[in-house]
């Protein structure tokens, strides 16, 4: 192996026997991975085989932790970040005082001669944690004239055995700190509450009816506050049953939803912020269907169905059956889609995206006019090339340098856009994206990136958009976070729970205020933290995040 360490492929004058050496190499670097994949599809086999007789198969042990600079590290952060001084930032000035108490110096031990000179301030935080249960005594009165009793009502989120404290603080733990319900339940159970398991997922779960409204409206106003969006997709389970969890965001807002699949129609569902579907056969669906492999007998179905009309769910099932009865899955689901898509552009009551920031995933595709992808997630496919030979580690480390280096060149354009700098990126893009003939995996890899040069380079028209879709990976971590603590909702209130307060949360976080004073503030109907969707309506004037399509 010393020899190839040393392979310098430049050095080879004669061009016949270095184009010879490099397709040696490549082969086998190819051979070197097919050759780890079978080993490992053998062993998943092997494993298979004595299941099914009703031994075991191998255990899976992880290793030991490899040293650093030894484990495969996919991340690209310390390519793409430009490192900052850390400085530790000073939390007194910021903090609120509670009380004050008077520590005094004891008498005994002053000298006769001791002056007092004032005080000396030191903050210390704590915080109090314990029962508050509190009997109301609710006055009552009579009126025999009227025949009627009044009785003095309890103070806002005080309804049923429990206050607004304990109502809040389960919230707050479940959807705020992922914590599960029974260690809620054996938490309250340490400091005297008298709460059974049930119960507390009665109060995570129902009643709340003015949170779901809130969420509708955030949702709304999002969708309203820019043209573009993020969007991203994780697995969660219903009941045990595995479903989808869409995350939807911006700089104002991260949106949750659980939907039974991942398909188009799904993500028009949310981006329609989860109202009864509607189809529209016209002009737009007939083009959209021009591109997919439907045959002329299918295309002549088609069109006898009515055209220009607003269909809803079961009336295109039922023009469905009338008119396409033999028509197979993958066709129908053709159908569906183009119609779908035509009618939410169409329609002018709602917000309609006009681009989305996402990852290729075919179901993202031709929904919206324009499509961005992530620089990130392009990145990661190139860092998971994993060449055996020296000289193609070295190929593939000289081009991660020069792709990074183009990452920040459109990082800084972002900051000061212009028509000149946006010519040179562009066919800057061309240079750093040539293949480099001797690292086959490598060119083939580049290929998939030009094909995607318009997706990518949507930054160059619309510089407000980000080159990544980490927001919208962010608020899947949530998501995933709390199914590792929790697993999953066991029935669709709770999974609109979980949707809900994810989304509450993560949308307070970004509103840069406290999810647990929102709230108490709701529970409590104190009504001091203005509703979500006006913050986000009134920052999204300030924010202007459709720049370029307002001035286009």
């Amino acid at each position: 192996m010393s020899i190839l360490d040393d392979l310098d492929l430049s050095s080879i004058a004669d061009e016949r026997v270095r184009q010879c050496l490099v397709l040696l190499l490549n082969l086998v670097d190819t051979q070197k991975h097919e050759i780890s994949e079978l080993r490992a599809e053998n062993q998943r086999l092997r494993d298979e085989i004595n299941r099914l007789k009703g031994e075991h198969g191998k255990p899976t042990i992880k290793g030991n932790k490899p040293p650093p600079g030894k484990s495969i590290n996919y991340s690209s952060e310390p390519e793409r970040r430009t490192p900052k001084e850390w400085t530790k930032a000073k939390k007194t000035p910021t903090l609120r005082v509670n009380r004050e108490q008077v520590l005094r110096v004891d008498p005994a031990i002053l000298p006769s001669d001791a002056e007092f000179k004032g005080y000396e301030d030191v903050i210390v935080q704590d915080l109090i944690f314990r029962a508050d249960n509190v009997r109301f005594r609710k006055e009552k009165f009579h009126s025999p004239a009227e025949q009627k009793t009044y009785l003095a009502p309890l103070p806002p989120g005080y309804e049923g055995q429990f206050g607004p404290g304990i109502k809040a603080l389960s919230l707050v733990l479940a959807f705020g700190a992922n914590v599960s319900e029974p260690k809620i339940h054996e938490l309250f159970g340490e400091v005297g509450v008298q709460i059974s398991v049930g119960e507390v997922s009665n109060l995570l779960i129902h009643n709340h009816e003015p949170f779901h409204a809130e969420k509708a409206a955030v949702v709304e106003a999002g969708l309203r506050s820019s043209p573009w969006q993020h969007l991203d997709q994780t697995s969660t389970r219903v009941n045990g049953q595995n479903q989808n969890c869409q995350i939807l965001c911006n700089p104002l807002y991260t949106a949750l939803f659980t939907t039974p699949s991942k398909d188009r129609l799904s993500v028009l569902d949310v981006l329609r912020n989860g109202r009864p579907r509607v189809f529209l056969l016209n002009d737009h669906a007939e083009r959209w269907l021009d591109q997919t492999g439907l045959s002329r007998t299918i295309r002549e179905q088609v069109a006898r169905l009515p055209h220009d009309q607003i269909w809803d769910e079961a009336t295109r099932e039922a023009l469905f059956q009338q008119h396409l009865p033999k028509v197979g899955p993958q066709q129908r689901r053709w159908i569906m889609d183009a119609t779908a898509v035509a009618a939410y552009h169409a329609q002018d009551a709602d917000p309609i995206v006009q681009l989305l920031l996402c990852d290729d995933a075919p179901q993202f595709g031709g929904i919206t006019d324009a499509l961005a992808l992530c620089w990130i997630h392009e990145g990661r496919h190139y860092k998971k090339l994993t060449p055996w030979v020296k000289a193609l580690q070295e190929k593939l480390a000289a081009f991660l340098t020069r792709f990074w280096d183009y990452y920040r060149e459109l990082q800084t354009y972002r900051g000061q856009p212009s028509q000149a700098e946006r010519d040179r990126l562009a066919a800057r893009f061309d240079e750093v994206f040539t293949p480099n003939l001797d690292y086959r995996s490598l060119d083939e890899r580049i290929a998939k990136t030009r094909d995607n040069k318009a997706q990518l380079l949507q930054v160059l028209e619309h510089p407000e958009i980000p080159l990544h879709n980490n927001p919208a990976e962010l608020g899947a971590r949530g998501r995933v976070r709390k199914r590792d603590v929790s697993f999953g909702p066991r029935n669709a209130a709770g999974a609109k729970a979980w949707d809900t307060f994810g989304t509450l949360a993560a949308t307070t976080r970004k509103l840069g205020l406290s999810f647990f004073a929102y709230i108490q503030d709701r529970i409590g109907a104190t009504n001091q933290i203005p509703r979500l969707d006006q913050i986000i309506q009134a920052r999204a004037q300030d924010l202007n995040l459709g720049m370029s399509w307002n001035t286009s």
